[in-house]
């Protein structure tokens, strides 16, 4: 899991848009359309980085489709000390 966070975050080009992402969703969890207001990106930017990090099981949904809240997975949870080392280097 390790390698995968250090990639999704740091690896492509979208990686700094994917650690405001989770610090927000950390924060308090939300829907897409709260994170593209209050993160100022497009809704379509914001699904496919959410999309990105639920395929890699970093985020998970809850509720239905358009109304879903984002949360970490317990997988993302049981390695946020490496999520937080990044948000470290990537800041």
């Amino acid at each position: 899991m390790e390698a995968v966070l250090w990639y999704v975050l740091t690896g492509t080009r979208g990686g700094a848009n994917r650690v405001r992402l989770l610090q927000a969703i950390d924060e308090r969890p939300r829907n897409a359309n709260q994170l593209a207001e209050d993160l100022e990106l497009d809704y379509t930017t914001i699904r496919h980085h959410l999309d990105v990090l639920i395929e890699n099981d970093v985020l998970k949904k809850s509720g239905d489709d358009y109304g879903a809240v984002y949360l970490p997975t317990e997988r993302a949870r049981h390695h946020w000390d490496t999520i937080e080392t990044i948000v470290e280097e990537v800041e």
